[in-house]
């Protein structure tokens, strides 16, 4: 293949991407606006799905590093009552197909897996252009810019590439959840660490949820869901973090203390984050030289499917372009069809079940939560 390949982005799909391409010997680089591997954090716990997200790892020849990743026990689940009733409490018997890994740690991965040099940070993409024969123009803040025969947008929900493909925009989901952390959780926060367990707990009403991961180190990651317009959160106040936890949790009145300070006593300040998608079953004409994957491709409210969709879309690409080296529009196509069928199977698909059915969007959610987690439990 003598194509050059461009990708912008390096989240956990364009890296999986990347790192295919070296694989098969194709050269790559990407481009990230964030000026180094540890500008930010990389999120929670992300479960990994054995019939997505692993294949990835397999295709990225990484499934021994990736099971060195794993936190045992984390696919422990329970639901709870907002009363703080235990409604459902599944153990984590070493079968289950979504072992749980951080985010951060998976990326690091991802990163170590390919040459120095791959990622170009710093380098945040202002716009992109195209301007013939199946080139394109990447522009970048900083006024440089390169030119490339294949660009790929890895660049998540609110993508730069998207455009040259696609006039759709994410929409708010009329959701948002706020997220906050209790460190040292088993002797600073014992009633809130035993009520999520050793896993992952739920507590839910069709409005409003608490969802928590036990993360490694003894710390508890929530996310706390809340049905309402983005004026509602406006009028809150993020920067006073202690008077916005407590107007949070004042919509949680009545809720078992043990659930309501995973919002009052958070060891950090409380991060919104507004939740929006784009049009189901999105896609696009193809576009010679330019294709998008993961979140720049098929945004959609969290289902547990974003992140696994994300990498199998890399390592599908990478093993496209390498079958077809000399056809690169034959590769994307045969990409984008598999693409377009798979991200829009993705809330049928099993792991995401739990997560659709957790939306609260249904008159008996919690119910539809258990329904969900006992649909394949063997009769007693």
């Amino acid at each position: 293949m003598t194509t050059d390949v461009t990708i912008v982005g390096a989240g956990l799909g364009g890296l999986t991407l990347a790192r295919v391409l070296h694989l098969h010997g194709i050269p790559v680089t990407v481009y990230e606006a964030e000026a180094s591997p540890v500008a930010r954090s990389q999120g929670g716990m992300l479960d990994i799905h054995d019939y997505n997200g692993q294949l990835a790892i397999e295709a990225a020849d990484l499934m021994d590093e990736f099971r060195g990743l794993i936190l045992e026990g984390r696919q422990a689940m329970r639901v709870l009552d907002p009363d703080g009733t235990v409604l459902f409490d599944k153990a984590d018997d070493g079968t289950g197909g979504r072992p749980e890994v951080q985010r951060g740690e998976l990326r690091r991965l991802l990163l170590d897996s390919v040459p120095a040099g791959t990622v170009r940070w710093g380098h945040k993409v202002s716009g992109a252009r195209t301007i013939g024969e199946g080139r394109h123009e990447v522009t970048f803040a900083d006024g440089r810019a390169v030119v490339t025969g294949l660009l790929v947008g890895a660049d998540g929900a609110w993508s730069r590439v998207r455009p040259l493909l696609s006039a759709a925009t994410p929409e708010y989901t009329g959701r948002s959840i706020v997220e906050t952390y209790l460190f040292e959780a088993d002797t600073r926060h014992p009633a809130t660490a035993k009520a999520v367990g050793g896993g992952s707990m739920m507590a839910l009403t069709p409005r409003r949820e608490i969802f928590a991961h036990r993360e490694a180190g003894d710390t508890l990651h929530a996310y706390v869901g809340l049905a309402e317009a983005q004026d509602w959160f406006a009028a809150i106040d993020f920067a006073d973090g202690p008077a916005a936890a407590a107007r949070i949790a004042k919509e949680f009145a009545g809720w078992a203390p043990e659930l309501t300070a995973l919002i009052t006593d958070g060891d950090t300040a409380p991060v919104l984050r507004p939740l929006y998608a784009l049009p189901t079953g999105h896609r696009w004409d193809r576009v010679p030289g330019v294709t998008l994957l993961g979140d720049a491709a098929h945004l959609a409210p969290p289902n547990g499917e974003g992140a696994n969709l994300a990498m199998l879309d890399g390592a599908d690409l990478g093993r496209a372009l390498a079958t077809h080296p000399h056809d690169i529009e034959a590769a994307l196509g045969e990409f984008e069809q598999a693409m377009f069928a798979r991200s829009a199977e993705a809330p049928l698909l099993e792991g995401a079940d739990a997560h659709v059915a957790a939306t609260g969007s249904g008159n008996d959610p919690v119910h539809d939560l258990i329904t969900t987690f006992t649909r394949h439990e063997p009769s007693q």
